[in-house]
């Protein structure tokens, strides 16, 4: 009886060990949002909801913003990834100390913003933006790219009013004193057509080609990237496979994200993930492949119109080292 009871311990031993082992071999990540939850995200919730990250030994919390921006928390270590910008983050690469941050992959395929209208208000092309009102976020970055694509199509930059302004609804916005709101297509432009309200839109990349910039991407901390290239590869590896699966099924996908948030409507959520559901690869075979020219051409034009300090070196800021294998 006293032999049994000994190996009865030690078998119990054994157990917690190896469960102890388990939980510490179960790498803890967060990812912090650009913004509240959106079409944009849905590959992250998805790869949560499927088990995709556990099947990878990864615990991965999903965080929306703090203040003091995204790319911020990521360089400080106090997340391993996030979701950011290829155009705001520019200003923190432009230094003679970069933001410790790398983009390990693309959202999505291409830039999707551009800016909406009231149909039949005349601002189907960028030139009928000159003497009509528009919400402007106020940032260098943003009305040098309003000015290239008004200038572009023979407009006068300077006769566009701007107010400055967060729009919040945009439907509300162009029903009041607003004519033009910069939009990501993909969330606002789907949340007019739901509302019934009839828009115009042009997208900037159709207008001037190197602004089509990546937006929005997924950052990483530098120094986790070279100290944990394994769990940074298998935290790619799932969260590509949460994207491939809303290419796929793109109804499905859209009620993981509800189920999620809640607080989303609905309505709006399903048309967006039909939508940007083509958007997440477009015409190419790797999701999250980022393209090295475009990257480099949207950064020498920021340099060439005096947008930014210090020129970037090419090939500076991202890699493609982590993603999973075509």
């Amino acid at each position: 009886m006293k032999n049994k009871l000994i190996i009865l311990v030690c078998i119990l031993g054994i157990i917690a060990t190896m469960t102890a082992c388990s939980k510490k071999s179960e790498e803890k990540i967060t990812i912090v949002l650009d913004w509240t939850p959106n079409t944009n995200h849905t590959g992250l919730y998805v790869a949560q909801e499927k088990g995709y990250f556990k099947e990878s030994g990864l615990t991965v919390e999903i965080a929306q913003p703090p203040e003091g921006g995204t790319a911020s928390i990521v360089a400080a270590g106090k997340a391993q990834f996030g979701v950011d910008f290829q155009d705001s983050i520019a200003p923190a690469f432009a230094t003679d100390e970069p933001l410790p941050v790398s983009a390990v992959a693309a959202l999505l395929q291409h830039n999707t913003s551009g800016i909406i209208s009231l149909k039949g208000n005349g601002l189907d092309t960028p030139k009928g933006m000159c003497n009509k009102v528009y919400a402007t976020w106020d940032m260098p970055i943003e009305k040098a790219i309003i000015k290239s694509v008004v200038e572009a199509d023979g407009g006068d930059y300077d006769l566009i009013q701007m107010i400055p302004s967060t729009v919040t609804d945009v439907v509300t916005a162009l029903n009041t004193d607003v004519d033009a709101v910069w939009v990501y297509y993909a969330w606002d432009g789907i949340a007019t057509k739901i509302k019934g309200v009839e828009t115009d839109f042009f997208a900037f990349k159709d207008i001037n080609p190197v602004l089509d910039y990546y937006s929005p991407m997924l950052i990483a901390n530098n120094e986790y990237l070279e100290n944990n290239k394994e769990e940074a590869k298998a935290f790619l590896k799932a969260v590509a496979k949460g994207y491939e699966y809303a290419i796929e099924y793109p109804e499905e996908a859209a009620n993981i994200l509800i189920k999620a948030n809640p607080e989303l409507d609905e309505d709006l959520v399903l048309e967006s993930q039909k939508w940007i559901s083509n958007q997440y690869k477009a015409e190419i075979s790797q999701w999250g492949y980022i393209d090295q020219e475009r990257w480099d051409n949207f950064y020498s034009w920021l340099f060439q119109e005096g947008l930014i300090d210090k020129e970037i070196p090419a090939g500076f800021g991202f890699t493609n080292n982590y993603l999973p294998a075509d």
